[in-house]
């Protein structure tokens, strides 16, 4: 029986950063809304309450009910859970004179507790809040405190009860990985099993149990997580997978060609499509980035039915989904932040069940999974790219003139990252084009009218959050200097140098 924490989501930017911290400690866990804790389930062993953008006081704060869980099994409030912990237990949570936000040190620590196990004495933490906890609930002892926060960390002293109004998940906390490791170990009894090959040899079995003798097919993009999805399949149900790849037109240079003799290699049976036709024809003259997504999505779907009903005994569509797919495609207040075309279902006039074999998976596991199935690095360590490719990477309107554009700049932007041995240090890399925009330039002795392209490179462990990547100055001006010289339609190279949070990787 697979062990699992709870990470209850109270609509906090890092709770998936909890989630993948967990998943460093070899535990399962789940990221849930704050109100879905699952009753009565048996692999349970921990709960964590995130933070949140709310006050406790806010009339529309999320609130849960604690005797779930409380006194039944551990649990850890981090920033809002622990001050919801705290209000809701009798202790006083009041705004704070000043935001505590930033670089914080735990100057006394309780490390008798378990939770401070193997801590120093004193520690560099990340506050981030505007409330703070003036009074804690009676039962519980202070076992962490910084200058200006005295009730930085506390415990109860009748019940599994921790909380910290700082953040253990994110990288400034010097020692979270430490904390987190305590509570989920050492506190909740992990028994550390989850591993890729414990990943591959479950999903392996769970996969021969439901498909059975059954047909499959999966949609292929050409990156890692389908292409590991097939590879798990291919090993768990052989020939009656189908691989269909879609070329909707808006590929990387020469990738379709290129993706199709690499699946060869791997021994898979795909059915290679060319419909480029068709997604341009329907995108033409739509702008709007959402639409273009849901445009794709459901061309996507019609050409992939149409190839689907040329195998009339298929039961089931398999793809790619992982698990940060489907946990930014819908946030816990409903709003959705971007459509993912492989998210949300199948329509009713498909057949099929669906089957998605890495739906519990971060990016990083998917390429440990796709390692301990044997496959080439250079499929494994491939670039995450959007489904609805290039057409998310053009401001505006979609035509094959600006893809044509925009794959040029960007094959030598992501030819040089690999020339200069930059390409594995990033997480991803692109280039966005600014089709909406003119800007002037002079070529020889002409005036030039043309558009800028921005390159974009970040820096992360799972796509939830991401910085910008210092790539050397002498790289950007000789990548800047080929793209305007030899890609025509470009006249102007910027750099992106926004984070996420508050950017997103890509621009659209």
């Amino acid at each position: 029986m697979t062990q699992k924490i709870i990470i209850l989501d109270f609509g906090s930017q890092t709770t998936q950063l909890i989630g993948r911290r967990v998943r460093e400690l070899d535990t399962f866990c789940e990221i849930l809304p704050y109100n879905k804790f699952p009753k009565d389930d048996p692999t349970v062993i921990g709960v964590i309450l995130s933070g949140s953008p709310y006050s406790v006081h806010d009339p529309e704060a999320f609130k849960v009910d604690l005797n779930q869980f409380i006194g039944k099994i551990p649990v850890l409030g981090i920033c809002y859970g622990a001050q919801f912990i705290s209000h809701t237990l009798g202790g006083k949570v009041e705004k704070a004179d000043s935001r505590e936000y930033g670089r914080a040190n735990l100057q006394t620590v309780d490390t008798s507790n378990l939770l401070f196990k193997h801590f120093e004495q004193q520690s560099q933490v990340w506050m981030s809040h505007g409330d703070t906890i003036t009074a804690i609930p009676d039962d519980f002892k202070v076992i962490g405190s910084t200058a200006d926060v005295v009730n930085a960390a506390f415990a109860s002293t009748t019940q599994p009860v921790w909380a910290v109004q700082f953040h253990p998940e994110v990288f400034h906390t010097l020692q979270g990985k430490q904390l987190l490791k305590n509570f989920v170990v050492d506190i909740c009894g992990s028994r550390q099993s989850w591993s890729a090959a414990s990943f591959v040899d479950s999903t392996v079995a769970e996969l021969k149990a439901q498909l059975g003798q059954d047909r499959v097919i999966l949609g292929l993009s050409g990156g890692v997580d389908s292409s590991v999805a097939a590879v798990l399949l291919n090993r768990a149900i052989g020939k009656n997978l189908t691989c269909i790849f879609v070329d909707h037109g808006m590929l990387r240079k020469n990738e379709f060609r290129q993706v199709m003799e690499d699946y060869k290699v791997l021994g898979l049976n795909v059915i290679g499509v060319d419909a480029s036709e068709k997604f341009f024809g329907d995108l033409s003259g739509v702008s709007d980035p959402e639409q273009k997504r849901k445009i794709i999505g459901r061309d996507f779907v019609e050409v992939f039915n149409a190839e689907a009903k040329k195998i009339t005994d298929a039961k089931w569509l398999a793809q790619g989904t992982i698990y940060p797919d489907r946990i930014e495609s819908l946030n816990i207040t409903g709003k959705v932040i971007k459509s993912h075309h492989n998210v949300g279902g199948l329509p009713k006039e498909m057949n099929q069940q669906l089957c998605e074999p890495l739906k519990w998976l971060f990016k990083d596991e998917v390429r440990r999974v796709g390692r301990q199935l044997g496959m080439p690095e250079h499929l494994i360590t491939r670039h995450p790219f959007p489904g609805p490719g290039l057409a998310v990477r053009i401001l505006g309107d979609i035509t094959p003139e600006k893809v044509r554009i925009l794959q040029d700049a960007d094959d030598i932007y992501i030819r040089g990252l690999r020339e200069w041995g930059l390409y594995d240090q990033v997480w991803q890399a692109g280039v966005v084009l600014l089709s909406t925009v003119r800007s002037v330039g002079v070529m020889g002795d002409e005036r030039t009218y043309e558009h800028p392209v921005a390159l974009r490179a970040v820096t992360s462990t799972d796509a939830m959050t991401a910085d910008w990547a210092h790539l050397p100055y002498d790289f950007m001006a000789k990548i800047s200097n080929e793209i305007i010289n030899k890609v025509r339609g470009v006249n102007r190279v910027c750099y992106d140098i926004s984070s996420k949070p508050p950017a997103t990787i890509e621009w659209e």
